[in-house]
């Protein structure tokens, strides 16, 4: 089951249960849609993709709560756009 991680992971937006703008790699890494553009549609963790986080059913969350821990670890873009580039 998805964690529904509550912020982007570069930016510390926050990407509540329901965001349209929450994009997840398949490890869960979560970032906003602006920050997924700024990796170019990579994942600064993994090196995969991005896909629209699911929205779990308002009625589901009780039983099934999102996760309230934050990852906050800010992506040095420059460099990953230079690794991208080396690739």
């Amino acid at each position: 089951m998805l964690e529904i991680r509550p912020t982007c992971e570069n930016c510390n937006k926050a990407l509540p249960y329901n965001s349209n703008e929450a994009m997840i790699c398949t490890f869960e890494c979560t970032y906003c849609t602006d920050c997924v553009a700024l990796l170019k549609e990579v994942c600064p963790n993994c090196g995969g993709g991005f896909e629209k986080r699911p929205i779990r059913s308002k009625h589901l969350l009780k039983k099934y709560p999102v996760s309230t821990t934050q990852v906050y670890k800010p992506v040095n873009i420059e460099a990953h756009i230079k690794k991208l580039n080396s690739k």
